[in-house]
């Protein structure tokens, strides 16, 4: 018989070669201050996650949270918190969250270099 040991450690990066920062642009940071401070309630975090869909197969999504959870890696910029789950750091770690406006419009957004196929609109991307 043979024994194999399984080991799932969640919060791992998928690539273990790639960086296990996750980058915090100033622009980002400070955007997510202005909006914290007009909706009036500094206990808000900015959170980003990775979930199931788009055209690519995974996309990107982000929200105010005041609660930080278990496990949850946290990035302190310009005294505003980035948040990620455990899950959705696996895929981001080594990205760089940032904020663009442009012609498209204005949104955060996620330069990843584990992506390996991303969509016209950046929202969703393939590992």
């Amino acid at each position: 018989m043979v024994s194999v040991n399984i080991n799932a450690n969640f919060g791992v990066p998928l690539n273990a070669n790639a960086p296990t920062v996750l980058e915090f642009s100033d622009a980002a940071a400070n955007k997510a201050k202005a909006l914290i401070e007009d909706e009036g309630n500094n206990q808000l975090k900015l959170r980003v996650f990775v979930q199931g869909g788009g055209c690519s197969g995974f996309q990107y999504g982000f929200t105010f949270d005041e609660k930080v959870n278990d496990g949850d890696h946290r990035v302190e910029k310009n005294g505003v918190t980035l948040v990620v789950d455990p899950m959705s750091y696996e895929y981001l770690a080594g990205s760089e969250v940032d904020y663009q406006e442009s012609l498209e419009g204005s949104m955060f957004v996620v330069n990843n270099p584990n992506a390996t196929t991303t969509c016209g609109c950046g929202s969703s991307f393939s590992v």
